[in-house]
């Protein structure tokens, strides 16, 4: 079930019922918000609803019985293709990239003939993780595409994919949640008192995915820490040097992502309360650290250092507003 996001189901299951729709859809929007669900959950119908047996369900919903459900839900299914990064074996960390070998791969696997049904479909998550040759790959594919076959193309950041690509697309848009869908999603998939619930969603920007992370890893703490920074300041570096510290080690690399995720969103909640100069300078921390936090995994930054600059932006905020009480 997608939550929050009826006008992109509704577009996708309206285009799917006339068989008269795009081959490439660009799903885009931030992080956490749905779109890999939705892209698992549109092949998951296209596959089912083509190869049958038939089912009478609205919108996206397949039964979860269905002999198709449960072969793409397996990974097994032969008409289906998923790219993501791929673990590296000597290091047992994900890959910078979707490499260009796996979209070749893919371009092989489409002039098979397809096994279950005419249709195919391709799920790229995140297309915006592709190698620069990779992209060149894909877009010949795009170009040409095989009859019946659907992409879906995952994307946190649209702008900076290849003019070209987005070109062979049709987006579908994805908003943050409101509170709402938030609350829904929370009270099944988090155990939660109602206050911890609120304040995740403070902390979460309207995302989802975010959200169920801040709940699995108990984050309260560690906002705590940035906001003290961030609200405080940092003029002897005990606080970011101590957060360097716990977040730089090998167990905590959870809790790191989830920290790369949070220090950028807590710089926007505070430059709310700011105006004038004082909000250029937090809104300019803000894509500073959202620029680091995006580029310290594919770069392999050291864990430690990374923690330990991002502090050093939450603290020049500190050094250079006065909030609003």
């Amino acid at each position: 079930m997608i939550v929050g996001q009826d006008r992109a189901v509704g577009q996708f299951a309206s285009a799917w019922a006339t068989r008269k729709l795009h081959h490439a859809w660009l799903l885009a929007g931030p992080k956490g918000v749905g779109k890999a669900s939705f892209a698992h959950a549109a092949a998951r119908r296209v596959l089912a609803e083509a190869a049958g047996p038939p089912f009478d369900l609205p919108s996206l919903e397949t039964p979860d019985e269905h002999p198709m459900v449960r072969l793409v839900e397996a990974g097994s299914h032969p008409d289906m293709r998923r790219l993501e990064r791929l673990v590296n074996e000597k290091t047992g960390n994900l890959a910078r990239n979707i490499s260009v070998d796996q979209v070749r791969e893919l371009g092989e696997f489409l002039t098979l003939t397809s096994a279950l049904s005419p249709w195919r479909a391709v799920v790229i998550d995140t297309v915006d993780e592709l190698e620069a040759s990779g992209a060149n790959a894909l877009l010949n594919i795009l170009e040409e595409p095989p009859a019946n076959t659907l992409f879906f193309l995952v994307s946190h950041a649209p702008g900076r994919l290849l003019p070209t690509i987005r070109s062979r697309c049709r987006r579908l848009d994805f908003a943050t949640l409101d509170d709402d869908a938030m609350t829904s999603i929370l009270e099944r998939q988090a155990e939660l008192t109602a206050g911890e619930r609120q304040r995740i969603i403070a902390m979460s920007g309207g995302s989802a995915g975010r959200a169920l992370a801040f709940a699995e890893l108990g984050l309260a703490k560690l906002e705590d820490a940035a906001l003290a920074i961030l609200r405080q300041g940092d003029p002897t570096n005990a606080r970011r040097s101590e957060l360097a510290s716990e977040l730089g080690k090998k167990a905590a690399a959870d809790r790191y992502a989830a920290f790369l995720d949070l220090a950028p969103s807590l710089i926007a909640r505070e430059a709310r309360k700011l105006d004038g100069g004082s909000r250029e300078r937090a809104l300019d921390a803000y894509a500073r650290a959202r620029e680091l936090a995006a580029i310290a995994p594919r770069l392999s930054l050291d864990p430690g250092a990374t923690v330990f600059q991002i502090g050093g932006i939450l603290a020049e905020v500190a050094g250079s507003t006065s909030l609003k009480r």
